[in-house]
């Protein structure tokens, strides 16, 4: 039987280990210090839990969109990205 593994690059690597942390992290901190929905610019109330799943949704569209519409970098859209994820967390 021949078995086909993914090739393992350090940038997806390190993409799935922050993604991890990440969801990790949010985990830990809604578990000792539950938070209440509120409303930003998104048209809907929302806790940091949706707010980041949001805003990594986004941010996946962000690079699909720049994957089909460019053959540039993705180091060049990665900031814009970052940026949105963030700005989704604390205004959103």
């Amino acid at each position: 039987m021949n078995m086909e593994w993914m090739a393992w690059t350090l940038p997806t690597a390190i993409f799935f280990i922050v993604i991890f942390l990440i969801v990790t992290a949010m985990t830990i901190w809604q578990t000792v210090s539950p938070s209440v929905g509120r409303r930003g610019f998104l048209p809907l109330t929302t806790t940091p839990g949706d707010r980041l799943f949001i805003g990594l949704i986004c941010a996946a569209f962000i690079h699909i969109a720049w994957i089909g519409l460019t053959d540039l970098s993705l180091w060049i859209v990665f900031p814009l990205a970052v940026a949105w994820v963030i700005v989704v967390m604390i205004w959103g």
